[in-house]
């Protein structure tokens, strides 16, 4: 089977058809193209979708993924957003493996193609221009021989008149004889020609045309044989990625199994456990004789207590019990002593904690400082020693601050653990009223309620005027204390071994986060993910600035 003896005749249908060949692997190529787009669509939109569902950071929202169902939602956002990487490698796998390597056979397949075709009409005109040669020998031969034919008939007709003479009649026989060797010379000349033709004739249609068309079938097949492979390596793209997709829907499924109802549900006795008893029996108070209020010890009505004005006979009762008092919606105080026992305690051993870690981060940026001085005395040509002193000693500053401010808080929490098992003021605790003998004793934080013109008061003055306790300007200093944001990007020109503490090791091309500029030191902070940060010397990195960044961090 070969085009060269099939189709020797077939010239302008392989060329058009060679042409539709091409024309459908561009078509094909755009395909692909339009896929890879697709799939980087597909993945943006994926991660703009799990983006837009994480909790926001510092947010009452970040809280409530302390839950078993609201921990597996947010590894559902995270497997998500690696399911959408794996449409992302799709597209650049296709991008590399298909369409750039298409579109350059293309190129190479159009110029071959030419080539053949230029040679097949460079054959074809050549045995035309035979065929011309043939025909013009033909007619020549053809004319010499009718022209002899009329010089022969010339002579013979002088010959048979006597009235010619013998002169005239020896000149036409010679014209005779002329015009025979002239037609014996283009006959020799015709059969030469056609000689030559039918050679080249067979060497055309058995020897050039069949080579050449024996090219373009083989350029054909090789194309066919392309668009197949290229269509195989379209599916393993997808196949590639679907263990990796496999493992992410696992993730989710196995987020979805580590739900637990029960787990939960102790989770929100925890977070909203006042610490007090149930409210006991209200005693009953007869009006019919004058007589001094007397209001249980366990009851939860909002009592003066000792010391305290009487109401007067008859009045109506403001108080009202603990589960419905109106919560306050401003600012606490500093020793969170407006909250319940229970809630109390675990406030302030969070804030016991964020302490504890802020001064960890103080220490730890002191002694990375330590170790940068360290090194600058040992090579001053890398930066000034002095230069980092008056940081070291605002560091030291905010280290003993915070170690106050954790005497303070743990201070508070010690009392507040040592009272919650029995106290005398327990029913005054459950409406939330401190009795003004007690209320200097915790840190000055609540001050003394007025009495209403009836001698009894509410609990929402009691909470105005918890309300009036300023936060002190050292607390807010530190309450909103966050982990550096990122400025921007950079990659490593070069390796850096980083040995001394407060550094970090970076190869070379390593992409990184900035979260601190060169302060003229000649080092650059910069973090790889949540746990590894330090600082690595500015000339090892190129560093691309984002004007525009808003603290947000994501790892990849």
């Amino acid at each position: 089977m070969s085009w060269g003896t099939e189709l020797w005749d077939q010239f302008d249908n392989l060329e058009k058809h060679t042409q539709w060949g091409i024309d459908v692997l561009e078509k094909y190529i755009k395909f692909v193209k339009e896929r890879t787009e697709i799939e980087l669509s597909y993945a943006k939109q994926l991660r703009n979708l799990s983006k837009k569902y994480q909790p926001k950071k510092n947010s009452k929202e970040e809280e409530e993924y302390r839950y078993t169902s609201t921990r597996a939602f947010l590894a559902t956002l995270n497997e998500m957003n690696d399911y959408a990487g794996q449409h992302e490698v799709i597209s650049e796998n296709m991008t590399s493996l298909i369409t750039a390597e298409l579109t350059r056979y293309v190129q190479e397949l159009k110029q071959e193609r030419k080539s053949h075709f230029h040679d097949g009409r460079k054959a074809q005109q050549h045995i035309e221009t035979c065929w011309k040669q043939l025909e013009a020998s033909k007619r020549r031969f053809e004319r010499d021989c009718k022209e002899a034919d009329r010089a022969q008939q010339y002579f013979e007709k002088m010959d048979a008149d006597i009235n010619v003479t013998k002169a005239d009649v020896e000149k036409a026989r010679q014209q005779a004889q002329l015009r025979h060797q002239m037609a014996e010379d283009s006959k020799a000349e015709y059969s030469s020609t056609l000689q030559k033709f039918n050679s080249e004739q067979h060497e055309h249609y058995y020897t050039h045309i069949p080579n050449i068309f024996q090219k373009i079938q083989e350029m054909e097949e090789r194309r066919i044989v392309r668009i197949g492979e290229s269509m195989k390596t379209f599916a393993e793209v997808d196949r590639q990625v679907i263990p990796i997709i496999g493992k992410c829907l696992d993730e989710i499924t196995k987020a979805a199994e580590s739900v637990d109802h029960k787990n939960d549900s102790q989770m929100v006795i925890e977070a909203f456990k006042s610490g007090f008893e149930p409210p006991g029996d209200v005693d009953f108070e007869d009006f019919t004789q004058p007589m001094k209020r007397t209001v249980s010890e366990s009851s939860l009505s909002n009592s003066r207590g000792d010391g305290k004005s009487e109401p007067k006979f008859g009045s109506k009762s403001k108080g009202k019990l603990w589960p419905f008092i109106k919560k306050n919606k401003g600012a606490g105080p500093e020793d969170f002593s407006n909250l319940p026992p229970e809630q109390r305690r675990k406030k302030l051993q969070q804030k016991v904690d964020e302490l504890n870690r802020d001064i960890q981060k103080e220490m730890d940026s002191r002694d990375a400082l330590t170790k940068m001085k360290d090194v600058y005395i040992k090579n001053p040509q890398m930066g000034d020693a002095a230069s980092v002193d008056h940081r070291l000693a605002e560091l030291g500053q905010n280290i003993e601050k915070l170690r106050l401010e954790v005497q303070k808080f743990e201070g508070w929490l010690a009392e507040v653990e040592g009272r919650l098992p029995a106290r005398s003021e327990q029913s005054r605790r459950q409406s939330g009223v401190y009795e003004a003998q007690n209320a200097s004793g915790v840190n000055s934080c609540a001050q003394d309620r007025e009495s209403s013109p009836d001698g009894s008061y509410t609990e929402e003055q009691s909470q105005e005027t918890e309300m009036k306790v300023p936060a002190t300007d050292f607390d807010d200093e530190f309450d909103d204390e966050e982990p550096l944001p990122t400025i921007g990007t950079c990659k490593a020109l070069y390796t850096f071994e980083g040995q001394n503490e407060g550094t970090i090791s970076v190869a070379e091309g390593e992409m990184l986060y900035v979260i601190e500029e060169d302060k003229g030191d000649g080092w650059t902070r910069i973090r790889r993910n949540e746990d590894e940060e330090g600082y690595v010397p500015t000339s090892y990195v190129e560093v691309y600035l984002d004007k525009n960044a808003k603290g947000a961090m994501t790892y990849i």
